[in-house]
């Protein structure tokens, strides 16, 4: 089978760049990084015909029954790593998993996002990503000790991450993932880097990239960083707001609409898919939200939503409508706000795109927008009484909603779907069973 252009530039940049080891990426169902290093004498062989793999060995793949799988490289994401030596260069790509059939294989995350992708292109769209991924830094992975005591926006000696955060931007751009801002966050030792928008399955790409880059950077100066959602009990925790659109094949946004009777610039598409996310958020959040901590960052009070809502000017609803620059076509999108950066991308993804989808398909009429509003100094309870909807309260509720889900089905597959399930559930009932020192402070000398 003759190589494609992509194929060719990896066979002639390995050798004029001395690359030695190739890393095959690719995630679990949990969005974990799997990987595993090829010799570049291999890589013309395994664009061909892929290079087996156990993959009973990768949680949610397979049994030992069927063990054997396929990882079949993307030439168009060939980057050499900035973080190793020049000399015997370390290089990746990612790949998609197939059955030795040539099938896709199911479980595999970036193949499901896939699939949705290719949905959305019979629809005649392209699902665009941008996402705002929030971290903290700590002195090391045992401890939550802080770095900084600086707040949003600081560049002063309070912000002691500017240069971890410079080396982290660099290394991006260097493996060809355009960054537009970054920042220190609200949190002490908390750090924002925002990517620049691109196709869903790029972006999903581009936001493990980013993961793997900020903690071998992080490393590289003696401290640890963490996307888990919520470290610090007194501070917010750290958020993925997900900024998305649908371009139609002439790269026009449609969800932009000037006439728009609401004045928000929102076509009919935009609505109907907006009402999807808000329809399916309590379903999907088991993809979004996948940890028991998650649902510590989505209470009462806090600066992540929780009441299923949306509206232009108002950061505490679920969906917002950015309205940075309100009149210029490119930059129309609705931002989601509740996922968090420990999900895995590719599901995540999948799981919005797929519920946009279904919202503009059935046609689903939008609720009215909240504005003028801070919804977050209303309990969930107050919330609830109103007859307001919310998302899960914790990840118990969260399983549940999605076991039932019909939508999270069909986009996973029964499989995926079943394993997804009862893994969360025994993590659940696991968390139940733990006696926290909250419980002994509040309890234990008075009962």
């Amino acid at each position: 089978m003759a190589m494609t252009p992509d194929q060719q530039y990896v066979m002639e940049t390995m050798k004029t760049r001395d690359v030695h080891f190739v890393r095959f990426w690719f995630t679990d169902v949990m969005g974990r990084m799997k990987s595993f290093a090829v010799s570049p004498n291999e890589i013309e062989n395994a664009f061909s015909d892929g290079m087996g793999f156990d993959g009973s060995s990768v949680e949610g793949f397979t049994g030992t029954g069927e063990s054997d799988i396929l990882a079949y490289p993307d030439a168009t994401t060939f980057q050499i790593l900035p973080w190793r030596p020049e000399h015997a260069a370390v290089a990746r790509m990612f790949c998609t998993i197939k059955t030795p059939d040539g099938e896709p294989f199911e479980a595999d995350p970036r193949q499901v996002l896939m699939r949705v992708v290719k949905k959305a292109a019979r629809m005649g769209y392209t699902a665009n990503m941008g996402p705002e991924v929030e971290y903290f830094y700590f002195k090391d992975s045992s401890h939550t000790e802080l770095l900084d005591h600086g707040g949003y926006f600081d560049l002063t000696s309070l912000d002691s991450a500017t240069d971890m955060r410079r080396d982290t931007v660099l290394a991006l751009e260097d493996m060809g993932i355009p960054v537009e801002y970054s920042h220190h966050e609200c949190a002490p030792s908390q750090n924002e880097v925002d990517l620049r928008f691109s196709d869903a399955l790029s972006m999903a790409d581009a936001v493990m990239t980013y993961k793997l880059v900020v903690k071998e950077v992080a490393k590289l100066n003696g401290v640890y960083a963490t996307f888990m959602p919520k470290p610090l009990e007194a501070y917010p925790g750290s958020g993925m707001h997900v900024h998305q659109s649908l371009f139609d094949m002439d790269g026009n946004n449609v969800f932009f609409d000037p006439h728009d009777p609401l004045g928000y610039n929102l076509s009919e598409t935009a609505k109907h898919y907006i009402a999807g996310l808000l329809k399916y958020a309590p379903e999907f959040s088991l993809l979004t939200n996948q940890y028991v901590n998650s649902y510590k960052r989505l209470v009462s009070g806090g600066e992540a939503p929780i009441c299923i809502s949306w509206g232009r000017a108002n950061r505490s609803t679920l969906v917002r409508i950015p309205g940075y620059r309100p009149n210029r076509e490119v930059a129309c999108r609705v931002e989601l706000r509740s996922p968090d950066p420990a999900c895995n991308p590719y599901l995540a993804f999948a799981a919005m795109i797929m519920a946009g989808l279904k919202g503009i398909e059935d046609e689903l009429p939008l609720r009215a927008p909240v504005e003028g509003r801070d919804l977050a100094k209303s309990t969930r309870q107050e919330l609830t009484e109103e007859g307001a909807e919310c998302l899960p309260e914790n990840l118990g509720q969260a399983v549940e909603l999605f076991a039932h889900s019909d939508l999270m089905r069909e986009l996973l597959g029964e499989r995926t779907h079943k394993f997804l399930v009862d893994q969360k559930r025994e993590e659940w009932n696991q968390y139940s069973k733990m006696v926290s020192d909250w419980e002994l402070h509040r309890y234990l000398e008075v009962l």
